[in-house]
């Protein structure tokens, strides 16, 4: 989750969509969404936020200085312009950016939101004492001035390219602002009422949240966009494919939210539903844990990659709306993807080869030993989704051909995401392989996700992966507004992280929603869908 984790672009999202209204649906509108969620939050404060479904609801109630269209464009959200070299935001080579701030923009219980609110949430984030998942971006800010109530200073500690896609942007942690009135007495916020029960900017209010069944939003009659087409929202907290399916057939869901495959395959033959496609900057992989002996060897680890039928996965586990990966940065970057790269082929022959050559031998049970210890690895994965469940099925049956047991375990995803202040599984690296889907940022920037500096608590390189060639490339990327330069930059990052498998990257995923015929002006980005949420109707 990029969480998406949450979400790096400065290309265009394509968008495809596959069906329409269909015949014998009414035309008449409730007022209410009712959408689902496969992942209940842990809490709604969106600096606290741990992956992808919680960026989504916080992205109703909080907003961002700049958002991101369907197109892929950077457009303001609560700042009046986009900061550019052009338009003056962007000045002294990059060290310094301006935002100018929208007026008459409230808090949604009437206080003026200010430079104030920004300067505040940069310092929350910084604050050692809060358990923000990763600091990227932010880190990088030396200092805010507010010379004024609109107007919001950064001032840089060296050039960072991202910057305006990254800080209060949709980043791969997307993160709005916080309210300085409620929040600023407060030596952390990780335990507060607020987290559970938030006031933003956003176009919808915090009404209710009713653990392990649904979250209720209204409207804000008051936001600074127009007030929204809709009345409120339900987020109904269903964790199971089966039902989510089955309330989307009986209409009593009328959004299905990035539904998994096998519920998209099973709709495609319903005429009484409109599936839709957004390509996005994301991938699914078998990430490794590259400390834990034996992935900490690179030969185990390109074993595994050529021991993975990644074209049966595709074909059995995403109906058809996945891409073949080679490394973390998909199509969806057009000016940063390496078309040359190739994804590792399926060669199981070459698989037992490269373990031979690592130490491992073939005993007569099948499996593989070294010094009498049987290779065995923990593979760890979400509870909840059919997808995440076959797909560990399928990757167990594929590696005990090779003579690698594998021992699959689930967590509860607030467990499995939790950062590593909290005992997060994967920020605490306690495993050794995971079923991860990861959702970049507006620019491709993957600083906070491979290098050595982001390892946890300092980032989301949950891998632990360290190559000092990667940072190296990686800091020459982020170095400079050359496109060019950047761009190759990250065909060598690339290059990298296929020799040394710090993950399995199967395939790009394209975010799959199924939709009434009554719901308009739903339009993703690939990123946060809840970017122009104050224009939805149903």
């Amino acid at each position: 989750m990029k969480m998406r984790p949450l979400f790096a672009l400065a290309a265009t999202a394509l968008m495809l969509a596959a069906g329409c209204s269909r015949a014998g649906q009414t035309n008449g509108t409730t007022g209410t969404l009712r959408l689902d969620l496969q992942i209940e939050p842990t809490q709604l404060n969106t600096i606290l936020s741990q992956n992808q479904d919680e960026a989504f609801i916080d992205g109703l109630i909080f907003d961002y200085l700049v958002t991101t269209d369907a197109n892929g464009n950077l457009v303001p959200d609560l700042a009046a312009e986009v900061p550019t070299v052009a338009n003056g935001g962007i000045t002294d080579g990059g060290l310094t950016i301006t935002y100018h701030l929208r007026r008459g923009v409230t808090w949604q219980d009437g206080t003026p939101f200010t430079s104030k609110d920004v300067k505040f949430t940069w310092q929350a984030i910084m604050n050692p004492a809060n358990n923000v998942v990763s600091r990227h971006g932010y880190d990088m800010v030396k200092s805010v001035d507010t010379p004024n109530d609109y107007t919001v200073v950064f001032h840089m500690k060296k050039v960072f390219p991202p910057a305006v896609a990254t800080l209060f942007a949709q980043s791969d942690t997307p993160m709005g602002i916080l309210p300085a009135h409620l929040l600023a007495q407060y030596p952390n916020l990780n335990n507060l009422p607020f987290d559970a029960a938030p006031i933003g900017t956003g176009p919808f209010k915090f009404v209710r949240w009713i653990r392990g069944d649904r979250i209720v939003l209204e409207r804000n009659d008051r936001y600074f966009l127009g007030k929204p087409k809709l009345k409120r929202i339900i987020v109904k907290l269903i964790t199971d494919d089966n039902t989510v399916e089955s309330e989307l057939r009986s209409h009593e869901l009328d959004l299905g939210y990035e539904i998994t495959a096998p519920v998209y395959r099973d709709l495609e033959s319903d005429h009484d539903i409109r599936l839709m496609l957004a390509r996005a900057p994301a991938y699914t992989a078998i990430l490794f844990n590259t400390t834990r002996p034996p992935l900490d060897d690179v030969l185990v680890r390109r074993a595994i990659a050529y021991a993975i039928d990644k074209e049966a996965i595709i074909r059995d586990d995403t109906a058809g709306t996945a891409e073949p990966a080679t490394a973390d940065l998909s199509h969806f970057y057009r000016w940063a993807y390496d078309s040359t790269l190739k994804p590792f082929p399926y060669d199981p022959k070459r698989a037992a080869a490269l373990l031979d050559q690592a130490g491992w031998t073939l005993g007569p049970d099948g499996y593989r030993y070294k010094n009498g210890k049987r290779l065995s690895l923990q593979l760890v994965y979400g509870q909840g989704s059919i997808l995440a469940q076959n797909l560990v099925v399928q990757v167990q049956a594929m590696l005990k051909k090779v003579g690698i047991e594998v021992d699959p375990k689930s967590y509860n995803y607030a467990i499995l995401y939790a950062a590593e202040e909290a005992g997060g599984i994967l920020n605490s690296g306690k495993f050794d392989m995971t079923v991860y889907s990861w959702i970049s940022g507006t620019d491709p920037d993957d600083s906070s996700t491979w290098t050595c500096a982001a390892i946890p608590p300092n980032g989301n390189n949950v891998s632990r992966f360290c190559d000092p060639e990667f940072d190296r490339w990686e800091h020459i990327a982020l170095s400079t507004f050359d496109q060019n330069v950047r761009a190759n930059a990250y065909r060598h990052t690339q290059e990298i992280l296929m020799q040394q498998v710090p993950a399995v990257f199967l395939y790009y995923t394209r975010m799959r929603y199924a939709l009434a015929p009554t719901v308009q002006g739903f339009d993703p980005n690939g990123l946060v869908e809840s970017w122009n949420a104050y224009q939805w109707s149903n």
